[in-house]
């Protein structure tokens, strides 16, 4: 079932068109990428997800019914990128603060506060003050604050800026746990690496438009350049007239795959002269492959690999 689905938006500042006619729909439960350069509109079309601007036409709807600021907005968590957080205050107050903002009573507050703070390891840090976190604590701070009062719909702007590896996976970790409980998802980075683990779905937006819109693996899939990865005992056999070897390293081999040939016709090929296979796979472009492409006009997929 789609929980957001938004459609045909447009938004201008002054004659500029900052978002120009964007359509896509987002599975209730899924972890959806919305992606593009800086200045692609990315921030303008969240703002508008979250009530906090208007588009000049199109439709936003929630869970079938037209996006109402008032009515949706205490439905949704939004974690931007620049923090907003009080400085002076102490951590455990704030989240208690912000939780009753969004509707909590103060015992759930509380409640949700401290159970939120042992889950991230937060417990001792209750009575410091923000100024006194660094990027990374902020962060996870931040993040709790977000979702604290469990919104169907999860917006995470760069939401692992600032964190070490071991922070950042307990973060993503919970990021997947509130998705299997039925938590939508919007994630929007610029770590390309950091999609391909954790989406299902991803819009590319560049100047404004939308330039791609779809599953993260069919993506994939419609992108790749017949590209393989060969490794085996003699690579210093003759190839076979249907490839076009790319790199040759030891015993591994990467090669382009022409037209009229088929990877078994080229397996097969080094099995008969007596070659022993330790492994042969397709390579498929990485999400910032496509990235750059569709971005900056690339059009070979093989410059990437060579």
């Amino acid at each position: 079932m789609t929980l957001l689905s938004v459609q045909n938006l447009i938004k201008y500042y002054a004659t500029q068109k900052a978002v120009d006619d964007i359509s896509f729909d987002i599975s209730k439960g899924s972890i959806f990428g919305l992606l593009g350069p800086n200045g692609a509109g990315k921030s303008t079309l969240l703002r508008m997800i979250t009530g906090i601007f208007y588009q000049d036409s199109g439709k936003i709807l929630l869970n079938g019914e037209i996006l109402d600021a008032e009515k949706h907005t205490s439905k949704m968590g939004y974690m931007p990128e620049e923090r907003g957080l009080y400085k002076k205050m102490k951590i455990g107050e704030q989240a208690i603060y912000l939780a009753q903002l969004k509707g909590l009573s103060k015992k759930e507050a509380i409640e949700r506060s401290k159970d939120w703070f042992r889950r991230l390891d937060m417990v001792t840090w209750w009575d410091k003050k923000v100024e006194d976190l660094s990027k990374g604590m902020s962060q996870k701070l931040q993040f709790v604050i977000t979702v604290i009062h469990q919104p169907e719909l999860l917006i995470l702007d760069e939401p692992f800026s600032g964190l070490d590896p071991v922070n950042a996976n307990v973060l993503k970790e919970e990021i997947f746990r509130l998705a299997q409980e039925g938590t939508t998802i919007i994630f929007s980075t610029h770590r390309m690496e950091q999609v391909e683990e954790i989406c299902d779905q991803i819009a590319l937006i560049n100047l404004g438009k939308k330039v791609l819109d779809g599953k993260v693996a069919q993506i994939k899939q419609d992108f790749k350049g017949n590209m393989f990865s060969l490794e085996m005992e003699n690579i210093f056999v003759t190839p076979p007239e249907g490839i076009d070897i790319l790199k040759q390293e030891g015993n591994h081999l990467l090669f382009h795959l022409k037209e009229n040939a088929t990877s078994n016709a080229v397996l097969q090929y080094y099995l008969n002269q007596g070659n022993q296979i330790h492994s042969f796979k397709e390579i498929l472009p990485t999400l910032n492959e496509i990235f750059i492409r569709q971005v900056q006009g690339t059009k070979d997929s093989r410059e990437f690999l060579s």
